[in-house]
């Protein structure tokens, strides 16, 4: 019997072409994420099949660890370039936004989240130094990195020690990023001021930002103002969408269990979502997202985004901990169902 080369026989059955289509079809789906460690640059760079999905970086000036970029399947960046490698027509505000963070405005007194908004270190300034690689796993599907990190006050005293598990997850056209920190009072007890200026965040590329026809005077939490400047809307496309059907700007300081922003960066339909977690503080929480860019869970800042009808002013007391969890989905190609981010957010509740 004469048997061609493309063909395989398997208990006496002939295998031809659809081997390679079977093949074809599974490594579409099981996509390898590597990891490579650059301690030179002060990056991990995280590798989905081999192209770039995200880095773990810690800059000396930007005062906290950030995941920078982001980019979607396609290698579309969804986060802001400024100000580590700026895009003709972004906007140039809030140069402390920087890809995607955890920190907050007042952390016993001292600001983690604006620090670096002066283009250099603010004197009553926090910051989150990175500490070390823990473990990195490489997998088909899904790797996980763990780091630390400390928070240290500007006379170098540290008040909280993070411990952080990231896992990142390629599933065909979707990328996710699952974080789950947990921060121990290391340095006596901690207060979280109620702030709107926190916490998970996102600086989001100018296509995903919101449409809008003038100025945007915004209050700081030191008292000053910050005008964002009215721009050209042209290409800008993005929407917000809350699990609760709210839309566009009125999100600000609502409760949601996840936020969607969607909108398209030329042809290419994305959906940026962040979810939140049971397990967490004041879940479902509040959100601090606005239309020029920024995209933000925030469960501290209770008294802010209820105009002063109820305040929270978290302690973590000595030695004790607080964990935080949240999922980033990026999917290309169609903006999400919320019947499929509900689907995502009801998985990410049930894996920690």
């Amino acid at each position: 019997m004469k048997i061609k080369l493309n063909a395989i026989i398997i208990s006496g059955i002939i295998l031809t072409g659809a081997i390679g289509c079977t093949a074809q079809k599974q490594g579409q789906n099981d996509q390898t994420v590597k990891f490579i460690k650059n301690e030179a640059d002060k990056k991990v760079d995280v590798m989905v099949d081999g192209k770039l999905f995200t880095s773990y970086m810690w800059p000396d000036n930007v005062y906290k660890p950030i995941l920078y970029p982001l980019l979607a399947s396609t290698g579309t960046p969804v986060t802001r370039g400024f100000p580590l490698n700026p895009r003709e027509g972004e906007r140039r505000d809030h140069i402390h936004q920087v890809g995607n963070w955890l920190n907050y405005g007042i952390v016993n007194g001292y600001d983690f989240w604006g620090n670096g908004s002066e283009g250099k270190r603010n004197v009553n300034g926090g910051q989150i130094k990175h500490s070390g690689i823990q473990k990195m796993t490489d997998g088909l599907g899904e790797g996980s990195l763990q780091t630390t990190a400390s928070w240290i006050d500007p006379q170098g005293q540290e008040l909280l020690a993070e411990t952080t598990e990231f896992h990142f997850i390629a599933k065909g056209s979707t990328r996710i990023i699952d974080r789950i920190t947990t921060l121990r009072a290391s340095g006596g007890e901690v207060t979280m001021k109620d702030t709107k200026e926190g916490s998970f965040g996102i600086r989001v590329a100018r296509q995903l930002e919101l449409p809008s026809k003038d100025d945007v005077v915004l209050t700081e939490a030191n008292g000053g103002t910050t005008t964002v400047k009215k721009m050209s809307n042209e290409g800008v496309t993005g929407n917000f969408k809350s699990s609760e059907g709210v839309t566009g700007e009125a999100v600000w300081g609502k409760r949601a269990r996840w936020m969607d922003l969607y909108g398209n960066i030329g042809d290419e339909k994305i959906s940026l979502v962040i979810a939140d977690h049971p397990k967490n503080l004041s879940y479902p929480t509040y959100w601090h997202a606005r239309g020029y860019g920024l995209f933000a869970a925030n469960p501290f800042g209770v008294k802010d985004f209820t105009v002063g009808k109820q305040e929270l002013n978290h302690v973590i007391p000595a030695g004790q901990t607080l964990t935080l969890r949240y999922r980033i989905i990026i999917n290309s190609g169609t903006h999400l169902s919320d019947a499929q981010i509900n689907a995502y957010t009801d998985e990410f509740a049930a894996k920690y």
